[in-house]
């Protein structure tokens, strides 16, 4: 299993729970969630298998940016 640690602009729960809604769809079988109380709004990622630019393009397409935490 891979972990990938994003660093996003998402604010809302509801915007949060859209999102890994739809990133479940891409990525299934993977553990998905979001840290809204930390500085840096992380999207934490826990999969067989994660496409950065595929998760990138997700949350841009929804109005958001994303970008690996390195």
């Amino acid at each position: 299993m891979m972990i990938e640690v994003y660093k996003t602009n998402v604010q809302e729960i509801g915007q949060s729970l859209l999102i890994v809604e739809k990133l479940l769809e891409h990525f299934p079988n993977s553990s998905i969630n979001f840290d809204l109380e930390d500085c840096d709004r992380i999207l934490r990622v826990h999969a067989p298998s994660i496409s950065n630019q595929r998760i990138i393009e997700l949350l841009d397409s929804y109005g958001f940016h994303c970008e690996v935490l390195l």
